[in-house]
């Protein structure tokens, strides 16, 4: 798989600018929940390829998360068009995400 990992950087053009619906995981590599969650967030890469993008932001090696008032981690944020439409905080299941998914679809 690609590199899904993006930094400050190249958040705006990775997931603000996108012209499709983007999954951001909020992590960190000390973050049980989040190792937990890493495998299922790479499943539904695959899963939904072609249809939304996923992407991953270590809370440790940005200021991004900041902005959007990350304050728990895992934290898995849907964008729409550059907005937020959905925020799930915690380990949550595979069919879980794919409703929330979904939903924005």
């Amino acid at each position: 798989m690609a590199d899904i990992n993006v930094t400050d950087q190249n958040f705006e053009a990775e997931v603000l600018k996108s012209d499709l619906p983007v999954l951001v995981d909020f992590w960190a590599e000390w973050c049980h929940p989040c190792r937990i969650v890493g495998p299922i967030i790479e499943e539904l890469a695959a899963d939904y390829d072609g249809k939304i993008k996923v992407r991953k932001v270590n809370v440790d090696l940005t200021q991004v998360s900041g902005n959007y008032g990350i304050m728990s981690i895992p934290s898995v944020l849907l964008f729409k068009n550059g907005e937020v439409v959905k925020t799930m905080v915690g380990a949550q299941s595979k069919d879980n995400y794919k409703k929330e998914i979904d939903a924005v679809l």
